[in-house]
């Protein structure tokens, strides 16, 4: 089954989200350390056909790459050198954060895991994948 890998990149961590089959619905699926995703995602690609990565872009409100965009540079460099028959999109990453905050009060989550850092990418890297699903009209890329 073909699967979209959402990828919110972080200098620490990274956070992981997986479309369902029929690429309508993005589900946080895990946060990696930086050092270890391309070796993730290797064993992940050698189990699921993944057919595209939406990997999360930082931008200020004035529309251009924030200061964190560099890690982000170097990242899609690493992703496209190690994936090169897998396309690679961005997608604006500004608010997930504090969507991912919100859903996570939205969903009854105690404060406690609020604020676990690793929820929060997952669920950043769902929110940046859903976007990315949403806006292009739910239909899985062929």
């Amino acid at each position: 089954m073909d699967r979209i890998i959402g990828i919110d990149y972080g200098r620490k961590r990274v956070g992981v989200a997986v479309s369902d089959p029929l690429g309508i619905f993005a589900s946080a699926l895990d946060t990696i350390h930086s050092a270890k995703i391309i070796d993730y995602l290797k064993n992940y690609t050698e189990k699921e056909n993944v057919v595209l990565f939406v990997v999360g872009y930082p931008m200020n409100m004035d529309n251009r790459p924030s200061e964190a965009a560099k890690d982000v540079d170097a990242f899609l460099k690493l992703l496209k050198k190690n994936f090169p028959d897998i396309p690679v999109e961005t997608e604006d990453e500004r608010f997930t954060s504090v969507l991912a905050h919100r859903a996570m009060i939205d969903g009854g989550m105690k404060l406690k895991d609020r604020k676990d850092k690793a929820s929060v990418d997952r669920i950043s890297a769902a929110i940046i994948l859903q976007t990315y699903l949403d806006r292009r009209g739910n239909t899985l890329v062929k």
